[in-house]
């Protein structure tokens, strides 16, 4: 548990902050000026001093040259309203002083007061080479995907991936973030997790008092992702009218918040997603044709499991070993356990193979060596997903109508749980709402 001073002037702002530190399990005092800030120090110690840069009688800088002379010596974080702020601050300042940008999120000062979280120890993944940091195979599709990857990271160009559901878009994503070696952050949105309210702020940010609940001045992802890559997971899924907002900031690299007027410079390379295929991209007006080619400059599609069978075992023995390496356990593979999930076709993808690894390691015996597989490796996902797909389709019918006969066929399996539906289909609740009403399916299924 710490003991923090925060020095800002802005009380809505000191309020928030207060708020989520104690959340965080620690102690905070607030001032709102240098003379409170050295009232504070007469008589108490601080481990950390959150220390806005412009209060009402100095600057923040001011503090600092009065700890030195008091003998004092806390960690201190500079916080400031600008980026250019920041940088100025960070020529002018110790190395060893933090710097923050309002405003600030959960994630931020969680980072500040108890550091990076750690990450789990790597499995030694005897021989086994992972590639850009993430990326497991050594198939011939992988080594495809590899070398576009590679290309691609030489250039800023942005990147649509193209794959199944489970297939691994984020860590390709993530790959072509390390590869390109940028100095901003990667930054991650699911455009179908947000409603139509909701995606102007996440994507571009508000100022406050913009609707109802903006507190605070908030920075969209593509202001967070500025120098580095921006993540947009399920872009299909935004809404077709907030789809002309993202091709001017495509074109402009500007944004605007919401409840704004001034423009944002922002520079970052997009690197969209969506497992839906070029066909049902081009037939059922899910993507305006200006941002899929402002989207797509290099398109990759991510090979399934099914067509790499090959690296399944590498996949299996690092799965494993993560798994030991976490638990201090040595369960190992027999030759015919590898085999055995080679054979199987994986309908989920990596992910499926990652759940399925996890769920035998959970069943097997830890006084052992020996990992259990279960007598069936299909998952519920999978063996409806194999059911529908065996459906007959008779020829004449429309995409539309093939559609329809899945939704239905999926719906009814589980009983009318859209949630479920939407994850076996691979899609987004959102989407699977918007086909039924379509369709006028939607009253059966309430």
């Amino acid at each position: 548990m710490l003991n923090i001073l925060l020095v800002d002037d802005d009380i809505e702002f000191s309020d928030v902050v207060c708020h989520i530190v104690e959340f965080l399990g620690h102690n905070i005092n607030t001032a709102t000026s240098l003379k409170e800030a050295h009232q504070w120090f007469e008589n108490n110690t601080f481990d950390h001093v959150l220390l806005d840069f412009m209060l009402p009688d100095g600057s923040g800088l001011h503090l600092l040259d009065h700890l030195k002379m008091i003998g004092q010596d806390p960690k201190i974080t500079l916080i400031s309203g600008h980026p250019s702020v920041k940088g100025i601050l960070a020529d002018m300042c110790e190395p060893n002083i933090g710097h923050l940008l309002k405003p600030l999120q959960r994630e931020d000062l969680e980072l500040v007061l108890n550091g990076p979280k750690k990450a789990p120890k790597k499995a030694k993944q005897s021989g086994i080479t992972c590639h850009f940091g993430g990326l497991i195979g050594e198939s011939e599709p992988m080594q495809q995907l590899y070398n576009m990857i590679e290309r691609v990271a030489k250039t800023n160009a942005n990147v649509m991936l193209m794959g199944e559901s489970g297939a691994g878009k984020e860590v390709v994503a993530q790959a072509i973030h390390n590869a390109s070696q940028c100095e901003g952050p990667l930054v991650a949105s699911n455009c179908g997790a947000l409603s139509k309210e909701l995606i102007g702020s996440e994507l571009f940010g508000h100022e406050k008092g913009a609707f109802t609940g903006a507190i605070a001045r908030k920075e969209g992802v593509f202001e967070q992702s500025n120098n580095g890559t921006l993540f947009l997971d399920e872009v299909t899924e935004m809404p077709i009218d907030m789809q002309p907002n993202l091709l001017r900031v495509l074109e402009t690299k500007k944004v605007t918040r919401v409840g704004g007027n001034r423009e944002i410079p922002t520079n970052c390379r997009v690197i969209s997603a969506t497992n839906r295929t070029l066909t049902d991209l081009a037939q059922n007006n899910v993507i305006r044709e200006d941002i899929y080619f402002r989207l797509a400059v290099f398109p990759i599609d991510i090979p399934p499991l099914r067509e790499r069978k090959e690296d399944v075992p590498l996949l299996a023995k690092a799965f494993l070993e993560q798994l030991n390496d976490e638990n201090g356990t040595s369960f190992s593979w027999t030759a015919a356990q590898l085999k055995e999930l080679q054979s199987y076709e994986w309908p989920g993808n990596v992910r499926e193979l990652r759940h399925a690894i996890h769920r035998a390691f959970i069943m097997s015996d830890p006084q052992t060596s020996e990992i259990t597989l279960p007598a069936n490796l299909e998952s519920p996902f999978s063996r409806v997903n194999t059911q529908t797909e065996d459906k007959q389709v008779s020829a004449g019918q429309t995409i539309e109508e093939v559609e329809k006969e899945l939704i239905h066929a999926t719906l009814d399996k589980v009983q009318g749980n859209k949630t479920l539906a939407a994850q076996m289909l691979g899609i987004s609740t959102k989407t699977l709402y918007n086909r039924l009403n379509a369709y006028g399916g939607i009253g059966e299924y309430k």
